[in-house]
C-alpha cells in the first residue's frame, strides 16, 4: 500500500520516461517535486531501464539524453539515488543513463564541493 501514488504508479512513470513527450516531461517534473512519491518514481526509473535493458535494440542517445534530463530536472534530495540506479547494473543501458545524468551535473549541484 506504501507505493500506490494518486498520480501515478511505476508502470505510468516508466511509460513517461519512454515516450518522453513534453506533457509526459511536465509531468514527471510535477511528480519529482513531491517527496511522498520517490519511491515511485524510482521504482518507475527502474522499470525503464530494465526495459531498455531487454529491448532488441539498445537506443543509447535517447536513454543518455533521459539521464542527463532527469539529472536536471530532478531535485537535490533525488540526487543520490538517482546515481544508485544508474550504478545498479552494468548493463549498456544503465550505462548510457549513468552518462547523461554525470553529464546533467546534478550530484554536484546537490553537493557542492567545499572550499577547503
Amino acid at each position: 500500500m506504501g507505493n500506490i501514488s494518486p498520480i501515478g504508479n511505476r508502470e505510468t512513470v516508466a511509460d513517461g520516461l519512454q515516450s518522453f513527450s513534453t506533457e509526459n516531461q511536465a509531468w514527471l517534473v510535477l511528480l519529482m517535486e513531491i517527496p511522498t512519491n520517490d519511491d515511485v518514481f524510482l521504482d518507475g526509473l527502474h522499470l525503464y531501464l530494465d526495459r531498455s535493458s531487454e529491448a532488441r535494440f539498445l537506443n543509447t542517445m535517447k536513454l543518455e539524453k533521459c539521464g542527463e534530463w532527469v539529472g536536471n530536472n530532478a531535485p537535490a534530495r533525488l540526487q543520490m539515488r538517482l546515481s544508485e540506479a544508474a550504478r545498479s547494473s552494468q548493463h549498456p543501458a544503465y550505462d548510457a543513463f549513468r552518462s547523461g545524468l554525470s553529464k546533467s551535473g546534478g550530484m554536484e549541484r546537490a553537493y557542492p564541493k567545499s572550499p577547503v
